[in-house]
């Protein structure tokens, strides 16, 4: 009995350090491959249609007389207002009409050269639409037009912006994230290694551009994620 009692305990004992190796040799893995990270960057890009657009018409007009001036100012501002409504802008847009804005020559002369006409004044427009596919093609038209019917615009400008970010931001973010996976996997098979665990990700970095078509914006989401490798 003595006898098979000191087997027992050698076996238990073998067993016993057979476990304390695995268990010694799963922590030297682990403490191996705790280091073994890929950072990787996905990205995903959108072309989409601006939502707004605020356009801004203006002409100036030099001469001494304020009065003829105003009086030729209002009578341009009416002609480009009857050319908004002949392509039914108003009916898709907010037509606003700012006020007279004077500048006194004399005033902003610092030498003895008078200019040749005391006063400068403006009188701008600006149109406030949605439909801005609409409002591109026809500010494109505008300037031509416009000098058709005897208005010179000295300005003609729009700002065209995309609002409606925050809806399309889920869908980017998944896209800018299976891209980061797909290049990290193609990392994990050229070390002979898999992915693991994402060990860090950033909320990822967000811009609109403007894009090839004056009325369309790019969106980019760029996002950086460090995955953890095994064998």
């Amino acid at each position: 009995m003595e006898k098979y009692g000191k087997l027992i305990q050698a076996a238990i004992l073998a067993v016993g350090l057979l476990l304390l190796g695995l268990c010694i040799k799963s922590g030297i893995d682990n403490f191996t491959n705790k280091d073994r990270r890929v950072t990787v960057k996905g990205l995903a890009e959108k072309v989409v249609d601006a939502d707004k657009v605020t356009w801004n018409l203006s002409v100036t007009y030099v001469g001494d007389d304020l009065d003829e001036l105003f009086k030729l100012l209002n009578g341009k501002v009416d002609i480009i207002q009857q050319y908004l409504k002949d392509n039914k802008v108003s009916d898709k847009a907010k037509i606003t009409v700012n006020s007279f804005s004077i500048t006194d020559n004399n005033a902003n002369v610092w030498s003895e050269r008078r200019p040749t006409y005391r006063y400068s004044v403006t009188r701008s427009l600006n149109v406030a639409s949605n439909d801005t596919k609409m409002i591109s093609g026809l500010k494109e038209k505008a300037a031509d037009a416009l000098l058709e019917k005897g208005v010179m615009l000295d300005n003609n400008y729009a700002n065209y912006e995309y609002t409606k970010f925050q809806e399309l931001k889920p869908e980017m973010m998944s896209e800018a994230i299976a891209a980061a996976e797909k290049t990290a996997q193609q990392f994990a098979e050229n070390s002979h290694s898999t992915i693991n665990k994402i060990v860090e990700a950033g909320q990822g970095e967000f811009s609109i551009d403007d894009a090839d078509i004056a009325y369309q914006k790019k969106v980019r989401v760029v996002s950086t994620i460090t995955y953890s490798l095994k064998d």
